[in-house]
């Protein structure tokens, strides 16, 4: 069960993620403090108000605008969810080579507060007891996700190819 801390429209870029003015910040350490800076959820993820795993539900084209990587890198070091009805194709990607948690949900219907529960192919909005399905992702990309990311997927698989 996780809870919607943030509901956004379409069309959310790259920009109210992450804002251009942070780009000289580039460590995965450093970028958390400026998700959503011009917004006033980035106080209370500075503040730690915000729990790991609490959800951010979006409308359709989540993450379009620029390819900064920093947007994922973002949201991935508060352990955030995001739920959206699509997403922005280079922001996809990013998500998964940073292991940060996406679903896409088309048909999503939740604000701020509503609780979610997730299953494999739908997702239960506990508040109103509504159902939605979900796009499953393709297994190679969930399994990217599910083992941190690229780098960490990476990393596993050669640790297990040198064991004996």
């Amino acid at each position: 069960m996780a809870q919607v801390v943030l509901t956004l429209g379409n069309d959310v870029s790259t920009d109210t993620i992450y804002p251009g003015r942070y780009m000289a910040t580039v460590l995965p350490t450093e970028t958390p403090q400026y998700a959503f800076a011009d917004l006033p959820i980035n106080q209370k993820l500075n503040n730690h108000e915000i729990e790991p795993g609490s959800v951010i539900v979006a409308g359709e084209n989540f993450g379009c605008g620029s390819s900064r990587e920093q947007a994922a890198s973002a949201l991935k070091g508060w352990e955030l969810t995001v739920v959206a009805k699509s997403f922005a194709r280079i922001f996809f990607q990013n998500a998964i080579n940073l292991g940060l948690k996406i679903i896409i949900c088309p048909s999503i219907e939740a604000k701020e507060g509503d609780e979610l529960q997730f299953h494999p192919d739908y997702l239960t909005n506990l508040t109103t007891q509504k159902r939605f399905p979900i796009i499953p992702l393709p297994t190679a990309r969930q399994a990217l996700i599910d083992g941190g990311g690229l780098i960490a997927y990476t990393r596993q698989l050669l640790l297990k190819e040198r064991r004996p």
